[in-house]
């Protein structure tokens, strides 16, 4: 099954096609597609999650990260049946 992840870059809505063979997740496909190096990134990420106590840490500081490089709506794209 072919996924597809939505999402708005800077104001330009966009379609990607994502697969797990490629990307951990959609976050690092829209930023690849976008040519957006997350090295500095995911390091902040491994630190912020050896020090949170839950996941919803990681969570909201993902989202943020994503919304100051200019991201939003990032969702996959349900398949119509």
């Amino acid at each position: 099954m072919a996924r597809q992840v939505q999402y708005t870059f800077k104001g330009t809505t966009k379609i990607i096609a994502f697969s797990y063979d490629r990307f951990v997740d959609l976050y690092e496909a829209v930023a690849a597609a976008e040519g957006i190096d997350l090295r500095s990134f995911l390091a902040m990420e491994q630190q912020v999650a050896k020090t949170a106590k839950d996941k919803a840490a990681i969570k909201n500081f993902r989202q943020q990260a994503f919304t100051k490089m200019g991201f939003s709506n990032i969702t996959f794209i349900r398949d119509e049946p």
